[in-house]
């Protein structure tokens, strides 16, 4: 006994396809194509007997199980009657007609489609972020802008007198580049070596026209011997542009107070004489009276001046 079950082929068959037949408990898929296409209204109907199945014609050719229970292909029946067992019939059309699936092609265009709307809401996102994290930036430099203008106008102010007797206050040396020092005249080594270094960094800067002129000013930490004289003669063997400012005691205290200066006076030997201790520190301000950067012992006069022309190339008032 024979059995037919309905399966579409997965090929694209012309014009029509092979169903997969149950045989002994095995299982075949068969196509063979028709020589030539059907007469219109052609029904296709199993045509089963002992020993074979047949399509037909003009559909396809039927396959019979022998004696030793593998399939053969049965004789081709060009005008076969159309006999068919009632509980083994074939509905028409079981067969796959007509053009290609378009399965695959639907598949990649929802992909495409996902994929084009998972970027366009990807990149609104970003967008929105960047917008605002800018806009943050913004906000906060503007804050920072506000701080440092109220800062300006009182920071590290101070009123003493330059080494020729004119009274100096830190108003004098806005729209400059200052270098600023705190030593004493009677400093054996480092103040020296520091004024000095200073010097080579500001000559260094002038070789170069496109930058500003830096004011290299000395403020003294030692009052009471370092008079407008002492700090005139001594400021005199350094570069000719090199300020020397003193003053009082208080006067001077509060100018280094205003920078954060330390210095302490030492004990005094049976000659009077004594060494004052100080923060040894160039100190950078910009033409807006701030402190922008500072330079110790360590840094030699090459990387100062590169410092002072990064800060240039990028300076921007803060009173525009």
């Amino acid at each position: 006994m024979f059995q037919t079950l309905p399966l579409r082929s997965r090929w694209p068959l012309a014009p029509c396809g092979a169903q997969q037949l149950s045989l002994q408990g095995r299982s075949w898929a068969f196509r063979e194509r028709a020589q030539r296409r059907p007469p219109a209204g052609c029904a296709r109907w199993l045509v089963s007997t002992a020993s074979k199945t047949v399509w037909p014609s003009p559909c396809l050719k039927a396959w019979e199980v022998g004696s030793s229970g593998y399939p053969k292909p049965a004789r081709w029946f060009p005008g076969a009657a159309a006999q068919t067992l009632s509980w083994n019939r074939v509905t028409r059309r079981q067969f796959s007609q007509g053009p290609p699936s378009t399965g695959g092609s639907a598949t990649r265009l929802q992909l495409r489609t996902r994929l084009l709307i998972t970027c366009l809401f990807g990149g609104a996102a970003l967008g929105t972020w960047l917008y605002l994290r800018s806009e943050k930036e913004r906000q906060q430099k503007l804050q920072r802008i506000q701080e440092l203008k109220k800062v300006a106008i009182g920071q590290g102010d101070f009123h003493l007198v330059d080494h020729t007797g004119q009274p100096r206050s830190k108003a004098d040396f806005l729209g400059q580049w200052v270098l600023l020092y705190f030593g004493f005249t009677h400093c054996p080594d480092i103040c020296p070596e520091e004024l000095e270094k200073m010097s080579q960094v500001v000559q260094l800067l002038d070789q170069e026209p496109q930058l500003p002129r830096v004011q290299p000013v000395f403020i003294t930490v030692d009052p009471e011997r370092d008079d407008v004289a002492a700090v005139a003669k001594y400021v005199r063997e350094f570069h000719p542009r090199l300020l020397g400012l003193t003053g009082s005691p208080e006067q001077v205290r509060e100018a280094g107070r205003a920078y954060r200066v330390y210095y302490s006076t030492g004990p005094r030997d049976e000659d009077d004489d004594y060494i004052v201790d100080h923060t040894v520190i160039v100190y950078l301000l910009n033409p807006d009276g701030l402190f922008l950067d500072y330079y110790n012992r360590s840094k030699s006069e090459a990387q100062i001046v590169q410092s002072v022309r990064g800060h240039m190339e990028t300076y921007k008032t803060l009173f525009s």
